[in-house]
C-alpha cells in the first residue's frame, strides 16, 4: 500500500491518493449532470442507476480518502510543506467538512424517498417536485463540496 503515497500526478506536494480522489471529486459533478439530464429526457431507469452508481462510487472513494489519510498520520503530516496558517487551513477544513456532511446526508435522503416513491408508484408523478428541489438542493452541495475540496487540496499541497 505503500505506492499509495507515492508522489502524486498532478505536479504539487500531494500524495498520489489525494490526486486520484481529487480528480474523481473534480468530475462528479458533471457526471451527476449527466446523470440529471437521462432524468430531463425522461429515462428515469437510467438516471437512477447512474445516480446509485455515483453515489456508490463517491461513498468508496470517500473511504479510500479517508483510509489515506489516517494512514499519512492525519492532515497534519499532509500540511507538511503548506505556507498557510494552521488556524485558517482548520476554519477551511471545517468549512469542507460541513459541506460535505451535509451533502452526503442530502444526497442520501433523495436517493431513499425516491426510491420509497417510486416503490409507491408517485415518482415520477406526485413527488416529482420534491424530488427535483432535493436532487437540486444534493447538486448545488456536491459543487460546493467539489469547489471547497479544491480549496483544501490547494492549502494543503499547493501554498
Amino acid at each position: 500500500m505503500d505506492y499509495i503515497f507515492q508522489p502524486g500526478f498532478l505536479g504539487t506536494r500531494a500524495p498520489l491518493f489525494m490526486d486520484i480522489v481529487s480528480v474523481i471529486v473534480a468530475f462528479l459533478p458533471f457526471l451527476i449532470f449527466g446523470a440529471i439530464l437521462l432524468a430531463k429526457k425522461k429515462n428515469y431507469e437510467a438516471h437512477e442507476r447512474v445516480q446509485k452508481l455515483l453515489f456508490i462510487v463517491t461513498v468508496i472513494v470517500v473511504s479510500f480518502f479517508e483510509f489515506g489519510v489516517r494512514v499519512a498520520g492525519g492532515y497534519k503530516n499532509l500540511m507538511e510543506g503548506s505556507s498557510v496558517g494552521h488556524n485558517y487551513f482548520i476554519y477551511v477544513l471545517i468549512f469542507h467538512i460541513l459541506i460535505s456532511v451535509v451533502t452526503l446526508v442530502l444526497w442520501s435522503m433523495t436517493l431513499y424517498y425516491a426510491r420509497r416513491y417510486r416503490n409507491q408508484k408517485t415518482l415520477p408523478g406526485a413527488y416529482s417536485k420534491a424530488h427535483k428541489k432535493a436532487g437540486q438542493r444534493t447538486f448545488i452541495g456536491i459543487i460546493l463540496t467539489t469547489l471547497t475540496g479544491g480549496w483544501v487540496y490547494a492549502l494543503l499541497f499547493v501554498y
